[in-house]
């Protein structure tokens, strides 16, 4: 039996509303991702799995994204964030160094506390223990740059697993796991869709594609995959849609709703591939 995976990356709150959007819009023809045998979530990513897979239904979550524009409309990734993944990104040699050296700005940069966040993030993962389904939760580590991949079997919460693949260095403090701290799992890449290899059938939702190294990109590590793949990003009325602060609350209705839109038009590729 061929198995099937689910890899959904980093966008912010609107990166979460889009993606929805987009699960949304394949449920309603008939295509229901919720089944798959593995689900991948790095940062926003991590949040949607999480939550489709902790059995509260799709249509729910959606219309949540379409009532709540709750959110800290203080946040936003600016040039300095960017910059900071760039250089990360460009690290030559060891790509932990890289990572490392993001890792230790963001425990030095002024942010709201740690309890904050995990509140933040309680309040959308209802329930912290792990689902049947595998859930795979990228963060990395920000003294060494290290990569940990969180699941059922690593003896930690679920919401600090997602709250620490959601921490955006530079605009959430890095958090607290088992003693280590942790960024955000898109210092690695913004989807981690290798983390999916030994699969047969691998749908990729990508609210954000940018990456310094091509290799990086979730078009190019699905392709490395020996599998069959599809791979799902923001058409140009979406990207309209989410605006330029992927932080921004206000804009979640509006993401969720081209999201599910999109979802038209990729229903024969996902067929394909999934079904």
């Amino acid at each position: 039996m061929q198995k099937r995976a689910v890899v959904l990356g980093g966008g912010g709150v609107t990166g979460v509303a889009w993606t929805m959007g987009i699960l949304y819009g394949l449920a309603e023809r008939g295509i229901d991702l919720s089944t798959a045998d593995l689900f991948v979530g790095t940062s926003a990513g991590s949040v949607v799995a999480a939550q489709l897979t902790g059995g509260t239904p799709i249509g729910e979550l959606y219309a949540h994204e379409l009532s709540d524009t709750t959110g800290d409309r203080n946040a936003t990734v600016g040039t300095r964030v960017l910059g900071g993944f760039a250089i990360a990104g460009l690290w030559p040699g060891d790509r932990a160094r890289g990572r490392a050296w993001l890792g230790r700005a963001a425990l030095k940069a002024r942010t709201v506390p740690e309890s904050e966040r995990r509140r933040a993030i309680a309040a959308r993962v209802k329930g912290d223990g792990w689902p049947e389904t595998l859930l795979k939760v990228p963060a990395v580590d920000a003294e060494t740059g290290a990569v940990v991949v969180f699941d059922r079997d690593s003896g930690v919460s679920l919401i600090d697993a997602v709250a620490a693949s959601c921490a955006v260095p530079l605009v959430w403090p890095p958090m607290t796991v088992g003693g280590r701290r942790y960024v955000d799992g898109g210092v690695r890449s913004v989807a981690n869709v290798d983390l999916a290899a030994g699969y047969d059938r691998v749908v990729v939702i990508a609210p954000g594609t940018a990456a310094v190294r091509r290799s990086d990109k979730p078009a190019e590590q699905a392709r490395r995959l020996t599998a069959r793949s599809v791979v799902i990003s923001p058409s140009d009325a979406a990207l309209t849609a989410i605006g330029r602060n992927p932080l921004n609350p206000d804009r979640r209705a509006l993401a969720a709703e081209a999201g599910r839109a999109q979802a038209a038009g990729e229903q024969r590729r996902v067929e394909v591939v999934y079904c």
